[in-house]
């Protein structure tokens, strides 16, 4: 039976160590709350409650990356409202320990805030050029991690994710003044961002790049309208009089290089 370690347990990490589960994988799973270790446990996941800093990590790290040949890493940079962490120095700091044991495979979860929000269309061979902060962070791991030799690492670039119980026209209903109604939707679904991620294991696509969105990409206005309509939710209104901004991001590579068929958002 072939072990995984899954670095981050949340919203993604948890449905994906419960699939990965029932195919036949040993998951070591890690969280940062006490109280969701039973939670982990009760899925069939080794639990481990583990939390990396910048310059030392809480929890029996050894014991959670031991004996894996692959890690998935799944938690995302904290830089939004007061906190302003310094997440490639965490990753650093964990990179010495991936080293230490017998980690062959990374898989790092990233985002397409890596490339810069023009009006142009992007695939992975586009020049990344973040313009927040996060987005440097992002791009500045993925290199750490690409760029060393000790194990291969694929990343992944997620664009906006939703799920059944995520969605952003929850937020959107009723709201008024929107802006850029005519940029395209560039988002993916909890699904085929898990359907993905066993595609990379399954068919070994290692040191690769690959873009995580959906290939339908309507307005935002047309989009969150619609989503509005089926839920019975107030409309959002958008504000029409400035040029609309936003990229569309294309997934071509996850569709031809691992096959991959995606489902609706």
């Amino acid at each position: 039976m072939r072990q995984i370690s899954l670095l981050g347990c949340g919203w993604l990490g948890l449905p994906l160590a419960k699939s990965l589960i029932a195919k036949g994988f040993s998951i070591k799973g890690s969280t940062t709350s006490s109280v969701k270790i039973s939670v982990l446990e009760n899925a069939g996941i080794e639990a481990f409650q583990i939390e990396i800093g910048e310059n030392q990590i809480a929890g029996n790290i050894d014991s959670f990356l031991e004996n894996s040949e692959i890690l998935i890493v799944d938690i995302p940079p904290k830089l939004r409202g007061t906190s302003s962490e310094n997440f490639v120095k965490k990753i650093q700091n964990l990179v010495s320990f991936i080293e230490k044991f017998s980690i062959e495979k990374v898989i790092f979860i990233s985002s397409t805030s890596v490339y810069a929000d023009e009006n142009c269309i992007v695939t992975e061979d586009t020049e990344p050029n973040p313009d927040t902060e996060s987005g440097r962070q992002l791009l500045e791991v993925e290199s750490i991690l690409k760029s060393n030799s000790n194990f291969k690492t694929t990343v992944i670039r997620f664009a906006g994710l939703i799920g059944e119980d995520r969605h952003p026209i929850h937020f959107l209903a009723g709201r008024k003044n929107i802006e850029n109604p005519n940029a395209p939707v560039n988002l993916i679904h909890q699904k085929d961002c898990i359907g993905i991620i066993e595609s990379i294991i399954m068919l070994e696509c290692w040191d690769e790049t690959f873009n995580g969105v959906a290939p339908f990409h309507p307005t935002r206005k047309e989009y969150y309208t619609q989503k509005a309509l089926k839920l019975n939710l107030e409309l959002p209104e958008f504000n029409e009089d400035k040029i609309s901004i936003g990229k569309t991001i294309l997934s071509d590579k996850a569709e031809n290089l691992l096959k991959y068929k995606f489902g609706s958002i």
